[in-house]
């Protein structure tokens, strides 16, 4: 009895990469909420020195169980730097300014990150400057305006939160473009776990010395707030943020972060409660639009 040759069918592949993004944008948005929450029953710093730390510690421990440590030195010292950037700096400035800023706005600030990244990832790093980028990241600076132009009318932000706030989107800037003109090798689960653990090292001593630890209430928000924060953010998003930096590259990576606003907004005004007005969500139709002109993939030149 003969048996027919089996023929190997390929199978195609499953696309993660608009899953990784989706979930991406949602960690990322809701942090903000999150982050207020925290920041309304304990200091900042002190939130943040113990948020990195455990996130790392959680992160190098399973690696060290595990025993697949694939990290040079160099890179591991280069994640450390980042990590001082992309946490400490970035992080610590904006959760001071959320004390005074709403997570609506404070989402907004930052979701300017596509456009000082694109400009100067096409200075430092080589990344075409196309008329479609161009116009896309216009149209994300439109729709971000539209938004930040109603909630200042409101008048509920402060000049000083919002200062921190911009000191904070200059960090995590600063923060991508090393990520992409370093470029770190290795693994980045255990890059993000470095990140964590140096951010956290610098922050410990930093929030012990300027912020009053009876200051904190230990309530069920914060304790929600903050197990997500480590999880949630420290851990996954962030891991997250450094694979479609190397998937995407540095300006359509950022790009998406014009999707912070609506988002943010959102979840701030289901779970914190602040107020929305339809004015609001007329930016999202230009963010949207100019999301997909920067992410669209160029045609091949035939």
């Amino acid at each position: 009895m003969s048996l027919a040759p089996s023929i190997s069918v390929p199978r195609s592949r499953f696309n993660t990469l608009p899953f990784a993004i989706g979930l991406f944008c949602l960690l990322w948005s809701y942090a903000f909420v999150a982050g207020k929450i925290g920041v309304t029953h304990c200091p900042p710093l002190i939130l943040l020195a113990a948020r990195f730390s455990l996130a790392g510690i959680l992160i190098l421990g399973a690696t060290m169980v595990r025993g697949d440590w694939s990290l040079s030195w160099r890179d591991a010292a280069i994640f450390a730097v980042l990590g001082i950037a992309n946490n400490a700096l970035y992080l610590g400035l904006g959760y001071t300014g959320l004390q005074s800023v709403s997570a609506g706005l404070g989402g907004l600030i930052v979701s300017a990150n596509p456009v000082f990244t694109a400009a100067l990832a096409a200075l430092l790093l080589g990344e075409g400057m196309t008329w479609r980028k161009a116009s896309g990241l216009l149209l994300g600076i439109i729709g971000v305006t539209l938004i930040v132009w109603h909630r200042l009318s409101v008048g509920t932000d402060s000049l000083h939160g919002i200062v921190f706030t911009l000191a904070s989107l200059a960090s995590i800037v600063a923060g991508t473009i090393l990520f992409k003109l370093l470029a770190p090798k290795g693994s980045l689960w255990i890059g993000n776990g470095v990140q964590n653990l140096a951010a956290g090292l610098v922050l410990t001593p930093i929030a012990l010395t300027f912020a009053d630890v009876h200051a904190i209430d230990f309530t069920p928000g914060l304790i929600g707030a903050f197990a997500f924060l480590v999880l949630g953010g420290s851990i996954l998003a962030y891991w997250l943020w450094f694979h479609l930096l190397k998937v995407c590259g540095a300006t359509a990576a950022s790009a998406y972060h014009f999707l912070m606003p609506p988002l943010g907004m959102l979840f701030a005004f289901l779970v914190l409660g602040e107020h929305v007005e339809a004015r609001d969500l007329l930016g999202i139709i230009p963010v949207a639009l100019g999301i997909y002109l920067v992410t669209r993939p160029a045609k091949p030149v035939a």
